[in-house]
């Protein structure tokens, strides 16, 4: 094993020697060391916390024969885990595997989902922008361990921390005090150098360990951990409002120069960012469409071995040329416990180096035919039971299923129901007109037919509500004028100075219509802005409800920061279970409240 002050020192990302590693590495079993040692990783990413089997189309997953399967859940994904490790295998992940979690792990602050994993063995993750959902300070207790400061400790009792290492290469501190800065000299072993504060200068004071060092068969692998550089887009800016989320590929190449000072040269980057892919693919096929993952992938340093990534819930297996010309693999596995990549390669015992002709990739869909794992199973029944009372309580009744499914102008059925009632519960207080709602928030829809729990057809309960929502964002109100809320109407589309990343509509309430061209220039895409059917003047002023992700300029709608007079409401799943209650047969609104012309 590394002894501590090293592993200090290369999760800090900064290492003052080549000599440490090498000279305190176990050394290869026998006289004559094998020319090569085998090693397989088993990767998971955007898990959600989904402990349960999910539901609908986001528990089937398109397997290598090209039929569609049910996928996904803790205890079946423990047992292929299990299937798949042998004494080569070391377990790692890409993010997101918490927040915008089911009710069963965000009622906890996703501590079930946390100690899930390291209970089957996740050794490293890099963190993915939904980590930060609530904020730096509650990811670093999530790390650490210790109670909710509001909630108070979950039934399992006082939280003791994740077993796995969380890595974040690119999070720096925007303005570090003097006790982050002792905080990293302290994770750097003690050793204020001089060429370590040169280095930290340099770099930046780390707000999270952006590497790891792992052993395997007498050989060290280096994980680098990176998540999306759009990560202040779309959470909540209060929350990370300290710190800086530097370019992926500055940042990775960084570490690999440190992981090299030290003789790591078997280099694995851990990445929450990916790709879109070609509908319908086996998910061992290279159906990526070249994007941000991409990027990061062809180039990063040509020392980095592989690349695992996350972020766009996708699956694919893609070789890639790196800076070198060399080639290199880039995968992603789905998301929700879906798919496990499993990778195996072998590493030169001499050089320490990935022998990259030997890496061979496999997307393995984690069907449900297999025996689910039983202690697991017991895990996640324990935690269904303790939140069963408030997830099973009904709050209304639909007369038909309410999807999240966008119509051709981009909005969607739930999306205009979540803008409605987000209307109703800011009218009183916060003087709302209007309500517009991201899209992104919409997880998934509401169903008529009767699930497992038995509350009958057309019922909805807390738990199913809490899956379309569950961020557990404020209802805020804010006043615009006609003309900026026509700017962030614009923002919805590529193209423009806020930088969209691609097409989002905004999910509008009822009472508020307008018309886009898709063929217009950026700028003069929207007109015909009505609000009850009168038209949107430049100069009146109207107060828009949101939710304070948007409020914050989320999803880059950075508009609505020019927004004033705030008014904070309920939560918005708070706002949702009032409209159920006011409304107790809720029929699916339809979606024709944007017109779409050429």
């Amino acid at each position: 094993m590394i002894p501590r002050s090293l592993q200090r020192l290369a999760m800090a990302g900064v290492l003052a020697s080549a000599g440490l590693v090498l000279a305190t590495g176990p050394a290869a079993a026998g006289n004559r060391p094998a020319k090569t040692v085998p090693v397989r990783l088993l990767a998971l990413n955007d898990f959600h916390g989904n402990l349960e089997p999910p539901t609908g189309s986001s528990g089937r997953m398109v397997d290598e024969t090209g039929a569609t399967v049910d996928a996904g859940g803790a205890a079946y994904v423990a047992t292929h885990l299990k299937q798949l490790s042998d004494g080569n295998t070391l377990k790692v992940a890409q993010g997101d595997l918490i927040g915008a979690t089911p009710l069963i792990s965000a009622a906890y602050h996703d501590e079930p989902s946390v100690e899930f994993l390291g209970k089957i063995g996740i050794t490293a993750s890099a963190v993915g922008n939904h980590e930060f959902d609530e904020g730096y300070a509650e990811l670093r207790r999530i790390m650490h361990g210790g109670c909710h400061p509001v909630d108070g400790c979950s039934p399992a009792g006082e939280w003791k921390g994740a077993a796995y290492s969380y890595l974040g290469a690119n999070v720096i501190f925007k303005r570090p005090n003097r006790s982050a800065e002792k905080e990293a000299l302290a994770a750097l072993g003690g050793q204020n150098t001089s060429s370590v504060r040169g280095l930290l200068k340099e770099y930046g004071i780390p707000a999270l360990p952006p590497v790891a060092i792992r052993w395997m068969n007498g050989v060290p692998i280096g994980f680098i951990g990176l998540v999306t550089q759009t990560t202040p887009n779309i959470v909540t800016s209060e929350g990370i409002k300290d710190l800086e989320f530097v370019d992926e590929v500055k940042a990775a190449n960084v570490a690999s120069r440190l992981l090299k000072l030290v003789g790591v040269k078997a280099q694995v980057v851990l990445v929450h960012e990916g790709d879109q892919v070609t509908p319908g693919q086996s998910p061992d096929a290279c159906s990526a469409q070249p994007g941000a993952g991409n990027r990061i992938a062809t180039q990063v340093d040509a020392e980095i071995d592989m690349i695992l990534s996350g972020h766009s819930h996708q699956a694919y297996l893609c070789k890639v040329s790196d800076p070198a010309g060399g080639t290199r693999l880039y995968s992603q596995g789905g998301s929700f416990g879906r798919v496990i990549t499993k990778v195996d390669f072998q590493v030169d015992v001499r050089t320490r180096d990935v022998v990259r002709s030997s890496v061979v990739a496999d997307n393995q869909v984690v069907t449900r035919t297999v025996t689910p794992d039983r202690e697991i199973s017991d895990f996640v029944r324990d935690w269904k039971d303790d939140v069963a009372s408030v997830a099973n309580r009904p709050i209304g009744k639909i007369t038909a299923d309410i999807p999240n499914t966008a119509s051709p102008s981009g909005e969607s059925p739930l999306g205009n129901l979540i803008a409605d009632g987000q209307l109703a519960a800011a009218k009183t207080g916060g003087n709302a007109q209007i309500a517009l709602m991201n899209p992104g928030g919409v997880r998934t829809g509401l169903t008529y037919a009767n699930s497992p729990a038995n509350e009958g057809d057309g019922v909805v309960t807390y738990g199913e509500a809490f899956a379309v929502q569950p961020f557990n964002n404020l209802v805020q109100v804010v006043t615009l004028t006609g003309a900026q809320l026509k700017t962030i109407l614009e923002q919805q589309f590529t193209g423009g100075p806020n930088n969209q990343a691609f097409t989002k509509i905004l999910q509008p309430s009822s009472n508020f219509t307008y018309t886009y061209s898709t063929g217009a220039a950026w700028g003069s895409k929207v007109s015909n802005m009505k609000v009850d059917g009168v038209a949107v003047t430049d100069t009146q002023t109207i107060r828009v409800a949101a939710n304070n992700f948007l409020v914050g300029g989320g999803d880059a709608f950075l508009g609505f920061r020019d927004g004033t007079d705030v008014w904070s409401g309920p939560l918005d799943i708070d706002a949702f279970a009032a409209y159920f209650a006011a409304n107790p047969s809720v029929t699916p609104p339809v979606p024709n409240h944007i017109t779409v012309t050429p």
